[in-house]
């Protein structure tokens, strides 16, 4: 047994070098991660394959999208009926995929943003996840709006939310959503440091405080909710114990277990940029890192950094 991180009921041990990726295939950064019903990893990416798909044991499988999205690949969500579907914030789209890869649909109009604060779709959005319930797509529109847009399952708007603000119903960049059994919306309200909960019509319900700028979501099948918090802003580069961790939450939103070293870095137990975050059926998460839009471009001479990591859960 190797090194242990969370605490009592909660113990993951970190993999390394779990991806076997193609000779001379780089990630650059992993923006998003999503986990399908065979437990087949997605690994959604800023390097020239943006989906790589690997077996739970990290064999590769197949990759697609190339040529078809910006370098801001940002979001990747695996619907009930393991259907993909892409978040592309640079091109203000989202697209839905068959698991081989065939395109199925596009929201959005490609390369052509709404009118930025306003308030329609979209205008560079971040994340997307399918209700189990209803099959309704719900939508962050983070960079360039405050929004959140409920879609049905063939692309008819029924309804958005939201605006620029720090109260209840307001977001500064939400960045990702995660739906429960019940419903329930749960939204990373990024740069408010806080997860805002909704009923699925958008009525607010509660919020959860106090999470350093909460990017990744995952929920698993025990009601654990696993949140990539990123790095301090700008001008606190490099703070210790500013994010660069993963957190986990019980439904009731109280802290259960965090991990992650205080100082950032490419070792087994840190983080730069947390950014996605995935958890399989045996409870295996994984944590995908943009640590070369963070620190690694910004380097003399610019590198890529370690930006995807497994953990297995022992316990």
């Amino acid at each position: 047994m190797g090194t242990l991180l969370g605490r009592d009921g909660l113990w993951f041990e970190p993999v390394e070098n779990w991806e076997q990726l193609p000779p001379g295939w780089a990630f650059v950064d992993v923006a998003g991660v999503a986990v399908d019903s065979k437990d087949n990893v997605y690994v959604f990416n800023r390097g020239e394959h943006p989906v790589v798909v690997f077996e739970r044991d990290g064999r590769f499988l197949r990759s697609f999208g190339e040529g078809l999205f910006s370098a801001r690949t940002h979001g990747i969500h695996i619907g009930p009926d393991d259907a993909v579907y892409c978040v592309d914030d640079g091109r203000h789209v989202v697209r839905k995929f068959t698991p081989e890869g065939q395109l199925l649909l596009t929201l959005g109009d490609p390369d052509k943003p709404a009118p930025k604060w306003q308030g329609e779709p979209f205008n560079r959005p971040t994340h997307v996840a399918v209700s189990p319930i209803s099959r309704d797509l719900y939508i962050s529109d983070g960079y360039g709006n405050c929004r959140i847009h409920r879609f049905s399952a063939e692309g008819r708007h029924i309804l958005s939310w939201g605006a620029p603000g720090s109260d209840p119903g307001q977001f500064i960049r939400p960045h990702n959503v995660v739906i429960d059994r019940a419903g329930l919306v749960y939204i990373a309200d990024r740069e408010n440091h806080r997860i805002q909960v909704f009923d699925p019509d958008g009525k607010f319900l509660t919020m959860w405080n106090n999470i350093h700028r909460p990017d990744g979501i995952a929920l698993d099948a025990e009601g654990h909710f696993y949140i990539g918090e990123l790095n301090a802003m700008e001008g606190m580069e490099g703070c210790p114990g500013l994010g660069h961790r993963v957190s986990i939450y019980n439904l009731q939103g109280q802290l259960e277990a965090r991990f992650g070293d205080a100082e950032e870095g490419e070792g087994p137990t840190q983080f730069i940029a947390p950014h996605g975050v995935a958890v399989d059926s045996q409870g295996a998460l994984y944590v995908g890192d943009v640590a070369y839009t963070i620190r690694g471009r910004n380097l003399n001479p610019p590198r890529h950094l370690k930006c995807f990591r497994k953990f297995r859960r022992v316990r």
